[in-house]
């Protein structure tokens, strides 16, 4: 995992790392060319980082929670569901909503490339675009699980679903004990990123 170290004497801990340099020059020589607008750009990244992020995936799952009927349609045809709800577009057409139990924890990787749902989740984190996670994920999911501080009752069983570029999927986390008179709104607050992916668990309130 990454840490974070302050280097103030060292003039190379200012430059930004190797592909950050890339994508920059990159972004500079296409600019240069009229090829891209970076005020563009800096929508596109806003528009995935604050309003189609992890934030519409969380009203799916405070719903789903708290509506029976609109939990039983979401199990049965999410990509409906979720386009009637306006969360649809590139890399979310194809979508299949999976839930948590006592007996079964779910969890997504894709482990040819990094297929994942941007309409309901955002940009995707680093992590899950790495090799490691992709071959290991599916190789030890419970060791990958208790990396991310999730460890799980031996009977509960894990499954791993590999996304692709036909299908996609979000996980419904399981509802923390004591939220019964929870509103939507609230519980969305407890519905983090990972526990719509499967490596991580919604937050205790």
């Amino acid at each position: 995992m990454p840490h974070d170290h302050d280097h103030h004497d060292d003039p190379h801990a200012l430059l930004p790392p190797e592909p950050a340099l890339r994508v920059k020059a990159l972004e500079t020589l296409l600019t240069q060319k009229g090829l891209i607008d970076p005020a563009a750009l800096d929508e596109i990244i806003d528009t995935y980082e604050n309003k189609i992020g992890p934030r519409n995936g969380a009203r799916v799952v405070a719903r789903a929670w708290c509506d029976p009927d609109f939990r039983a349609a979401l199990l049965e045809n999410a990509t409906a569901v979720v386009s009637d709800l306006g969360f649809y577009g590139r890399q979310g057409e194809h979508m299949v909503a999976v839930e948590n139990t006592d007996a079964v924890h779910n969890m997504v990787v894709c482990t040819l490339c990094s297929c994942y749902p941007w309409p309901l989740l955002g940009i995707p984190p680093g992590w899950y675009k790495s090799d490691a996670y992709r071959a290991r994920a599916v190789r030890e999911p419970r060791k990958v699980l208790a990396d991310f501080g999730v460890v799980l009752p031996e009977n509960t069983a894990v499954r791993v679903w590999d996304s692709t570029a036909e299908m996609r999927y979000l996980v419904i986390p399981m509802r923390p004990a004591g939220t019964e008179g929870m509103g939507e709104d609230a519980l969305m607050e407890l519905v983090s990123r990972d526990s719509m992916i499967g490596t991580g668990l919604a937050v205790q309130p």
